[in-house]
C-alpha cells in the first residue's frame, strides 16, 4: 500500500505513526503469520464407545496446553474395536498420513504393531503393561527407539496383590478363575504372579482364555460347572470392548470378580484395583507435547503410576450374595452404593 497522507509540522508524528500503521494492516494476507497445523494419529485396540472417557481425558489436556482439534493440531482417529487382526492395516495407515506422532492405546500389542510400521514416527504408549519385558523397550528410565509413554502398572506382580486381596475379601476361596487372552504377551507374565499367590493360600487357578467376545458365553457356562468361586481378569482390549457384559455374566452366575481398570467396577464388577487410566490419558497428552516442541521418545523415560485405587462395588456385593469383611472395606479408596 502507498500511503500519500499529507500532514503539518505540528502533526507529522502522528502521521508517520498513522501510515506505519495502516502499511502493517494492509500487508497482503500472504504476509501474516500462519500457525502450523500438527497431525497426531490415535491408534486403540479397543472401541472409542469403551474408551470414551480416556479419550476425553487425553482431549481436553491437549487443550489446556493450547492444542484444539481441527484448529492448530488434527487428529486421526482409529479403532481396531477388539479385533487385533486389524492392527497393522491401522497402524501403516497413519504412518502413511505422515503424522508427526502416534499415540497408542491398547498395551503391547497395539504398540507393537506401530513398531513395526514405523522406526522413526514417535510413538507415546497411553497404557503399556510391561514393555521392558515383553521387548518393546530396552528400558523404563532410557527406552530407546522411537517409543516411549506410560505404564498402567509396576508390573505383572500387581495381580499377586489383587489375589490376596480377593483371597481376604472372599476368606473361603479355593477356586479361581483367572481370564486371560493368551494372544496377549503380559498374560503369560500376569498369570505367574497370580499363581505365585494362589499357591500360598492353597487356592486352585483355572485358566479361562478369551480371543474373542464369542468366548464369554460358553467360558462362563464352563465356569459354572467348576464351580469356581471367584474370577480374576487380566487386562486385554479385547475384554474390555465387553465389560458390562462380562460383569453381567459375572454377577448372573454369583461370581465375584476382580479387575484392573476402575471402569470394569463402575460398569457393575465387585471390585477394581490399579492405576487411573483417564490420568494416564492426560499425562500422555503431556507428552506429546514435548514431542511436538522438539523433544526425542528415546529420551523421555517410560513412567509408571505411583497412585493406585481400589473401588468396592456393595450393590454387586449384595446381588452376588457377598458380605465385604469390615477391614476389606476400610482399605476401599471409593466405595459404590
Amino acid at each position: 500500500m502507498r500511503c500519500d497522507t499529507k500532514v503539518d509540522s505540528k502533526a507529522g508524528v502522528f502521521g508517520s505513526i498513522l501510515c506505519a500503521f495502516l502499511f502493517v494492516f494492509c500487508l497482503p494476507l500472504h504476509a501474516q503469520p500462519q500457525t502450523k497445523i500438527r497431525h497426531i494419529g490415535f491408534l486403540s485396540g479397543a472401541s472409542y464407545v469403551s474408551t470414551q472417557a480416556r479419550i476425553e481425558a487425553f482431549r481436553q489436556e491437549l487443550n489446556v496446553l493450547g492444542y484444539v482439534d481441527g484448529t492448530n493440531v488434527v487428529i486421526e482417529w482409529r479403532f481396531a474395536e477388539g479385533n487385533f487382526q486389524r492392527l497393522p492395516a491401522l497402524a501403516t495407515e497413519l504412518v502413511r498420513l505422515k503424522v508427526d506422532a502416534i499415540v497408542v492405546a491398547g498395551g503391547e500389542p497395539v504398540a507393537f504393531a506401530v513398531k513395526q510400521a514405523t522406526q522413526t514416527t514417535p510413538i507415546i504408549m497411553a497404557n503399556a503393561f510391561d514393555p521392558v519385558l515383553s521387548g518393546l523397550v530396552a528400558s523404563l528410565a532410557r527406552p530407546g527407539g522411537n517409543i516411549t509413554g506410560f505404564t498402567t502398572t509396576p508390573g505383572p506382580e500387581i495381580h499377586g496383590k489383587q489375589t490376596e486381596l480377593l483371597k481376604e475379601t472372599v476368606p473361603e476361596l479355593s477356586r479361581l478363575a483367572v481370564l486371560i487372552n493368551p494372544t496377549n504377551s503380559f498374560s503369560t507374565l500376569a498369570l505367574k504372579e497370580i499363581e505365585s499367590a494362589a499357591q500360598k493360600y492353597s487356592i486352585s487357578i483355572q485358566v479361562v482364555e478369551v480371543r474373542s467376545a464369542e468366548d464369554l458365553e460358553p467360558d462362563f457356562a464352563k465356569l459354572k460347572r467348576t464351580r469356581a468361586q471367584a474370577l480374576l481378569q487380566v487386562p486385554d482390549a479385547t475384554v474390555l470392548n465387553q465389560r458390562t457384559r462380562l460383569v453381567r455374566l459375572a454377577a448372573k452366575n454369583r461370581l465375584p470378580s476382580m479387575h484392573t481398570s476402575i471402569e470394569y467396577a463402575e460398569a457393575g464388577a465387585l471390585m477394581a484395583y490399579g492405576a487411573d487410566r483417564t490420568e494416564l490419558f492426560r499425562r500422555a497428552a503431556t507428552y506429546v507435547d514435548r514431542i511436538l516442541k522438539g523433544a526425542k521418545p528415546a529420551d523421555l523415560p517410560i513412567e509408571q503410576p505411583t497412585k493406585f485405587e481400589f473401588v468396592i462395588n456393595l450393590k454387586t456385593a449384595k446381588q452376588v450374595g457377598l458380605t465385604i469383611p469390615p477391614n476389606v472395606l476400610a482399605r476401599a479408596d471409593r466405595v459404590i452404593k
